[in-house]
């Protein structure tokens, strides 16, 4: 990857909808070039895939918490249907798993707290080989979906 690549990445993580024509614009490249980067950096995987992004607070998702999760056993069964059961679950934005304690960090959206209560109550703490969940709130996001570094 060269720096027209990452030119062409960063032009599409601020603005995913440019046509090939407004993107070699800003790239300053031609069209044809400029296309065929583009095709490139989807085949080798460096763009996976592009997508509207939705104000959370538009879908009354208004309430956002950090879990933690940490299971009893990490053999690959438990893990592999931890990870399987949290995938499952719409609510769950991001699942991580993390080195040392805790095993997972879970960024969760809801309508409000009792809404996060059921969910809880109901599905998170219910995943498979969990000993235990520690939840925080979100206050404020401060730096969200920023794009990445070129």
């Amino acid at each position: 990857m060269d720096s027209l690549d990452r030119k062409i990445l960063a032009e599409l993580q601020q603005d995913g909808r440019l046509t090939v024509t407004e993107l070699a614009a800003r790239v300053q490249l031609s069209v044809s070039p400029c296309h065929r980067r583009l095709r490139d950096l989807e085949r080798a995987g460096a763009i996976r895939g592009y997508r509207a992004v939705v104000d959370p607070a538009a879908l009354g998702l208004d309430f956002s918490a950090l879990v933690f999760a940490t299971l009893r056993w990490e053999d690959p069964d438990t893990v592999t249907a931890f990870e399987g059961a949290v995938t499952a679950i719409p609510n769950v934005l991001q699942a991580q798993r993390l080195f040392g304690e805790p095993d997972y960090l879970l960024r969760v959206v809801a309508t409000d707290l009792t809404a996060f209560q059921q969910l809880y109550d109901h599905e998170l703490a219910r995943l498979p080989g969990v000993q235990r969940l520690t939840s925080t709130l979100v206050m404020k996001h401060v730096v969200d979906d920023r794009p990445l570094p070129a």
